[in-house]
């Protein structure tokens, strides 16, 4: 099999960049090892944002560019993506609370807001958001960033790819690479002990925390891996508001409403020396998130409280810091040409993931004689054509008017399920309910909240293969079940 570009990794860059190759009339092949942001991408705060915190270690230009590509991405998939408005409480140990409102107004500064609010001072005590919190904190502010489904962006990211000519290979490891006659060969090895041999005219090193791993391919600069951990507990607050809290040690650590029912803690900031395959949370860190939460909510919790946890590995360049959580999140992208071009992808973040892929482009087209100008800026990610092709804030501040929309074509839908029809398909629902007129055109529940016509969907459309994909990373229903029904979904997947 030959292609222009071979893509080795399937988290968010490497899908962002195997997008926007596709889009530009490359011939593309995306492999990755497991599901598509099985690991690092879908093990994020989930996030869209310019990332405050940096603005402490000077790291201006990062925080710009990804304060721009952040309305950017909120335009183009408002279905998974949302503001989100921030409370920071202040505490007497932190910095002065008018160097605090100097730094919020760089952050609405340093880039255009065409509708997210700006920051503004707070009186805990008369503010919503006071309520949960401890009496002793009486001032704070707020600021805008954005929320994002990170696994759903991902596989959107691959149907994009998918549906401008790229082959989407996952459960698919790529091996015995090497350079040959001005093209890379490898040979890939599916789940199914099945091989494809491919020869590729440029490698894509976008494996992340792997990327000094694959073999025949010449070592990356040095990384740094940083795990990040994160516990969900029940619901700690009602209102929409999410939390920031800065813990003496000097990380920051958010609370998100999550999933209606849940609240969202993390992240912790770890550097991290073990198998990458075998990443998880440490009971030293649950204790650390519950420490933090438990100084600023009223409401105590414990690690009993912690009904999932989950953590990933953020392959960061090597910067010279010596405290982890001040490394920096920039991306890298290292350039070789001693035979077949190669391109290797060095950090970054959700946040930059358009504007990582785009740059990465603009070198390998001209390197391949393609001169095709990048596009993804102006385009919208599946789904997310609420009011027209193009990317509009319309879909950003008209979401609900949309989704009301939705309910009053498919009016035998339940609320709760058109609601999260709406979320996780956007204009894409139509696809999934085509040809359904009742509750019963569904087919099977297979599990509480899950038709068969959603599973069948999804493993047609977005490569899901077992309950893991659907239930953890296309959906967040495992959070709503008993643990009974991953094996009855994997069962009925079994009887396809």
């Amino acid at each position: 099999m030959e292609c222009d570009v071979l893509v080795v990794g399937g988290g968010i860059n490497g899908a962002g960049i195997a997008r926007d190759a596709a889009g530009r009339g490359l011939s593309v092949i995306l492999c990755e090892k497991d599901d598509l942001g099985a690991h690092t991408s879908s093990a994020s705060s989930k996030l869209i944002h310019g990332g405050l915190r940096y603005l402490e270690h000077y790291a201006f230009a990062l925080v710009r560019k990804a304060l721009i590509e952040r309305e950017v991405l909120l335009r183009s998939a408002p279905h998974i993506m949302w503001p989100l408005r921030f409370v920071m409480p202040h505490d007497r140990g932190q910095r002065p609370a008018w160097m605090i409102r100097v730094g919020l107004y760089l952050y609405d500064s340093l880039a255009r807001r065409e509708f997210l609010p700006g920051s503004q001072a707070l009186a805990l005590r008369s503010h919503v958001a006071g309520r949960p919190l401890k009496r002793a904190f009486t001032r704070g502010f707020a600021y805008s960033d954005g929320w994002v489904d990170d696994a759903r962006l991902v596989v959107l990211a691959a149907i994009d790819a998918h549906e401008r000519g790229a082959r989407v290979l996952t459960r698919t490891l790529c091996g015995d690479l090497r350079r040959e006659g001005g093209h890379w060969r490898a040979t890939l090895t599916q789940e199914s002990g099945a091989t494809i041999d491919v020869s590729a005219r440029c490698l894509v090193n976008a494996a992340g925390p792997w990327a000094g791993q694959l073999a025949g391919v010449p070592r990356a600069r040095a990384l740094r891996l940083i795990k990040g951990s994160h516990i969900v507990v029940p619901r700690l607050f009602e209102h929409p508001y999410a939390y920031i809290f800065q813990h003496p040690d000097g990380r920051i650590v958010f609370a998100i409403p999550y999933e209606g029912k849940f609240t969202l803690i993390g992240t912790t900031d770890l550097d991290f020396k073990g198998d990458l395959d075998q990443v998880a949370i440490s009971d030293a860190e649950v204790a650390y998130l519950c420490e933090l939460s438990n100084r600023y909510f009223e409401r105590p919790i414990s690690p009993a409280d912690v009904v999932w946890s989950y953590a990933g590995v953020r392959p960061i360049v090597q910067d010279g810091e010596s405290e982890a959580a001040a490394a920096t999140r920039d991306f890298r992208l290292e350039h070789n040409t001693d035979g077949a071009p190669l391109l290797t992808v060095l950090g970054g973040k959700l946040t930059t993931f358009r504007k990582l892929a785009e740059e990465a482009v603009d070198w390998i087209g001209p390197v391949l004689g393609n001169a095709s100008p990048g596009w993804t800026a102006k385009a919208c990610l599946p789904g997310g054509d609420l009011f027209g092709e193009k990317p509009s804030k319309r879909g950003v501040l008209e979401f609900d008017q949309w989704l009301s929309g939705v309910q009053r074509t498919y009016p035998w839908l339940p609320a709760p399920l058109a609601a999260r029809y709406g979320r996780a398909y956007g204009t894409r629902v139509q696809t999934m309910l085509a040809g359904c007129t009742t509750l019963a055109d569904l087919g099977r529940e297979i599990v509480p909240g899950l038709f068969a016509v959603e599973a069948n969907y999804l493993i047609k459309y977005e490569w899901a293969c077992c309950a893991a994909d659907i239930l953890w990373r296309r959906s967040k229903l495992g959070l709503h079940l008993d643990g009974d029904s991953a094996a009855a979904l994997d069962a009925w997947i079994a009887e396809r």
